[in-house]
């Protein structure tokens, strides 16, 4: 029977064993504890102690609890259930832990959301020096994979395309460095625009922002949305329909005269306009809003047209798409009534009375005016142009983090039913975006410019082996962790992985080639 050949730390030679020596290994991550120095930064460890030694009910380590199932979301998301399987994987959590706590501490999570989310925007502002002075609004959809509605799961337009599950809204704030501010849930059939009254609260009331610039999508754009935002003190910068504006702006846009180029240098992001045609147009107006009550609301602003050769040509593309797909529809008259309306249906017209539809050139030839144009509007006029665009331009930010939270962190489907467990998770998936904003933007302050997939393969990648020889404990180091983890994780954060306590009593072993 071959031996393997193993070298001891603590003694210089070989120890020659046979297979039945040795145990299977197990795999024991503790590549966690990049997350737990910055968890112990941000004291969230301290927040949670300090509420339970205040409620007697809880019986349990609610801090180590919120950190396993934190952790597993970071590392290799999973339900509660494998999460609780998978706790071995982790020094330190393979005892005193049930799978009875992590559903409770879920429940409890959901109770303090309101005063975690508070304290960790004051942690990372006196932290990190963060300033809000700008804000990026935006709203997305989480689905379940069910059909039963309650107070919180509905039916709604999902932008997962789930048209048949039930879901839930979550609107979240972020700020310049793409770091989460805060956020809210809302009923699954709950329209974007809907969402900015609770928003507004949140700034104001909950966390005492007297001025700050809001930037949002033209799903977010409407006059009521508008007329709050200048009511609570503060300023906007949003995208506009165009196609629905008065004929007096519209002339004005179409109107050659005024135009100006975009001087490149001045511009962040020159690569994306180099070798195209990029002009702009100032439009000074008051937009009037109308309330209920018979009010007149003016908010002066400048609205500011742009046109690009580069979006000219895509939008010309995404027509001809419709209007082949229109094309289709005809084809087969069944399918006319339906298709959405918003597909190749919105360039087929119906024949008076009868069943018969025709492509509608009008439409189309209106549309085509538009190719190229683009239209933000602002309240904040003593911004420049390039200031306005390159703000707008960083809403991608926000639609990233929502990218994050889907794939990195995969926080749907939801598998909870309750509302409480829900909001439990989701202040789950909201701490552990929150710690992966903050690694990334530490290590970017060093220089090191890493994605969330690479930051999580690395992470995931830090691991020992446990074994057992001859009934005593041994841990193999991996030797095969990418090169960044050791290059860019830990020197950072103070310490070395070589130097890493685990206040667990082992030998430690390298298995010789």
């Amino acid at each position: 029977m071959q031996k393997i050949f193993l070298s001891s730390s603590e003694e210089t030679g070989s120890i020659k064993l046979f297979p039945e020596d040795v145990s299977e290994g197990i795999i024991k991550n503790w590549g966690y504890i990049v997350y737990r120095k910055l968890w112990e930064e941000l004291e969230i460890d301290k927040f949670l102690k300090q509420y339970s030694s205040q409620n007697s009910r809880i019986k349990f380590d609610i801090d180590k609890v919120t950190f396993l199932m934190t952790a597993q979301r970071l590392i290799q998301p999973a339900s509660k259930l494998q999460t609780y399987y998978r706790k071995n994987r982790y020094f330190g959590f393979e005892e005193d832990i049930d799978l009875n706590q992590l559903y409770r501490g879920l429940d409890i999570l959901a109770q303090i959301k309101e005063d975690l989310e508070l304290y960790l925007y004051h942690k990372n502002r006196d932290l990190f020096n963060m300033v809000v002075d700008v804000v990026f609004y935006d709203v997305t959809t989480f689905y379940f994979e069910s059909i039963k509605q309650d107070d919180l799961r509905d039916f709604g337009f999902s932008k997962d395309n789930k048209v048949n599950e039930v879901q839930v809204v979550m609107g979240m704030l972020v700020d310049k460095e793409g770091r989460p501010v805060g956020y809210e849930l809302f009923p699954g059939d709950t329209v974007d625009s809907k969402t900015m009254i609770e928003i507004l609260r949140k700034l104001k009331d909950k966390f005492c922002i007297d001025q700050v610039i809001i930037v949002a999508d033209k799903g977010l754009n409407s006059k009521l949305n508008l007329k709050l935002i200048k009511e609570a003190g503060y300023d906007y910068i949003v995208a506009s329909r165009l196609k629905n504006m008065s004929k007096e702006i519209l002339d004005r846009v179409f109107d050659e005269e005024g135009y100006q180029v975009l001087e490149e240098k001045k511009w962040r992001f020159d690569r994306e306009i180099f070798g195209e045609e990029f002009r702009f147009k100032v439009i000074e107006r008051e937009n009037i809003i109308k309330t209920g009550e018979g009010e007149i609301f003016k908010i002066p602003e400048n609205l500011i047209i742009t046109y690009s050769s580069k979006r000219a040509k895509e939008d010309k593309e995404d027509r001809q798409r419709l209007v082949e797909k229109a094309k289709e529809l005809l084809e087969k008259p069944g399918n006319v009534r339906a298709a959405e309306k918003r597909g190749g249906r919105k360039y087929l017209r119906r024949i008076s009375e009868s069943e018969e539809y025709v492509l509608d050139e009008e439409a189309i030839k209106r549309d085509e005016k538009f190719d190229g144009f683009y239209a933000i509007q602002t309240s904040k006029k003593e911004m420049s142009v390039t200031e306005v665009l390159n703000a707008y331009h960083d809403l991608w930010k926000i639609e990233q983090s929502f990218r994050v939270m889907k794939s990195c962190l995969e926080v749907r489907p939801i598998f909870h039913w309750t509302e409480k467990r829900i909001r439990g998770h989701f202040v789950v998936c909201y701490l552990a975006f929150l710690l992966e904003r903050t690694l990334e933007y530490s290590l970017r302050s060093k220089g090191k410019e890493l994605s969330s997939d690479r930051i999580k393969e690395a992470i995931g990648s830090m691991n020992f082996v446990e074994i057992e020889i001859n009934g005593k404990k041994y841990l193999i180091k991996q030797i095969s962790r990418p090169f960044f983890v050791n290059t860019c994780i830990p020197k950072p954060f103070g310490f070395q992985t070589d130097k890493v306590k685990l206040n667990i009593k082992y030998q430690m072993l390298h298995l010789l080639r």
